[in-house]
């Protein structure tokens, strides 16, 4: 069976050596990046810019590296993320824009341009039929759809609700409209277990919908507002809210990957996985815990899935760090990510990945020197 080619680099740097803005660089170009025709070609480069306060996201020099090699290519590169359905400062373009400048991304320090991909109000959408298990008709936002070729540049962490985020949830999730992610979190529904409730409220500021309350001094979810976003699930120091439906993680996954399925249908794709600051967590908090593993390194493929996949691989090889959440489990399995997330499962993200055929579980890694 075909394996897919990942390509690999470590992440030390030596005294008088390339930095790691630039072993990215020769590390997309050694993956034969340049295989993509980008002559006069809009490139969408994929990421996440950080909710303002948090810490853990790619920094700007990283972008900036892949935006050169495109242009070295003839191509016309631009970075994009769409906005959020919760609160923070990603929820309109405006504010987008600021958290993305605050945050140090702008033509100046990335050699290219910001462009929201859905528009001023999140519903700036493109409608992408793919007839999946769970999802047949995707919204996608415009610019994605509009862009010539797609880029995925990834911070690789954990997720309170996918085990992880890398390519798939970048492009899925991270590429769909607000009525898409609405659509991918249609599913879930969380409930307070009243017991272990400590009336902090904390799950009442991270709600863009008021379906969180204190009654009593107890949190309560409205579910004829909430819109599953889960957002006070993975707020909740205490553990206390989870899910009405035991999978609605696993739908959820499900639909990432139908999701990222549509964004690149019949689009030139390349995919990067940073794994540094592996926070437990998604970049979508204005907030970042300690990394749970130690860093290890920068890795590209054409195949999404393979390269979340060897990402995986790796981190699970790692040791974890005692310092973060990661001591103050019992007992642990050779999982990080189902240690940090016990209620998740990345890899229905990857079986679902599988089954649409955007990709390959079977890889080769090649191993990429500084020469």
């Amino acid at each position: 069976m075909h394996k897919s080619q990942v390509y690999f680099c470590d992440m030390r740097t030596a005294a008088g050596g390339m930095s790691l803005p630039q072993k990215l660089a020769n590390l997309i170009k050694r993956a034969n990046i340049a295989k993509i025709d980008m002559k006069n070609k809009f490139v969408a480069i994929k990421m996440h810019f950080g909710e303002p306060g948090n810490l853990a996201y790619l920094r700007p020099q990283f972008p900036k590296a892949v935006a050169d090699v495109i242009k070295e290519l003839g191509g016309r590169p631009f970075l994009t993320d769409c906005n959020t359905m919760y609160t923070g400062l990603r929820h309109n373009a405006l504010d987008h824009l600021y958290a993305a400048e605050i945050d140090g991304f702008n033509s100046a320090t990335t050699g290219c341009y910001v462009i929201i991909g859905d528009g001023l109000k999140g519903d700036d959408e493109v409608t992408v039929d793919i007839n999946g298990e769970l999802v047949q008709k995707a919204y996608i936002g415009r610019a994605m759809r509009d862009a010539d070729v797609i880029v995925t540049l990834s911070h690789f962490k954990g997720h309170e609700m996918a085990g992880f985020g890398g390519c798939l949830k970048n492009l899925g999730m991270g590429g769909a409209s607000i009525a898409g992610k609405k659509d991918q979190h249609s599913g879930s529904r969380p409930q307070v277990q009243t017991d272990g409730c400590i009336g902090c409220g904390i799950c009442t500021t991270q709600c863009a919908y008021s379906a969180v309350t204190l009654q009593d001094g107890k949190a309560r979810v409205d579910h004829s507002k909430c819109v599953g976003c889960g957002r006070c699930v993975g707020a909740c120091p205490k553990k206390t809210i989870k899910f009405l439906d035991g999978n609605a993680e696993e739908i959820l996954n499900k639909k990432i990957s139908e999701y990222a399925a549509a964004v690149i249908k019949d689009k030139p794709c390349f995919h990067i996985n940073v794994i540094m600051d592996v926070s437990p967590n998604c970049d979508c908090h204005g907030e970042n815990d300690a990394p749970i593993i130690p860093n290890v390194g920068m890795l590209c493929s054409f195949d999404p899935v393979a390269a979340d996949v060897a990402a995986a691989d790796l981190c699970l090889k790692q040791p974890i760090i005692h310092s973060s959440v990661m001591g103050e489990i019992a007992a642990h399995s050779d999982d990080c990510f189902s240690d940090a997330h016990p209620n998740t499962n990345w890899r229905s993200q990857i079986s679902q990945a599988l089954k649409l055929g955007i990709g390959s579980d079977r890889y080769e890694l090649i191993i990429i020197g500084d020469k």
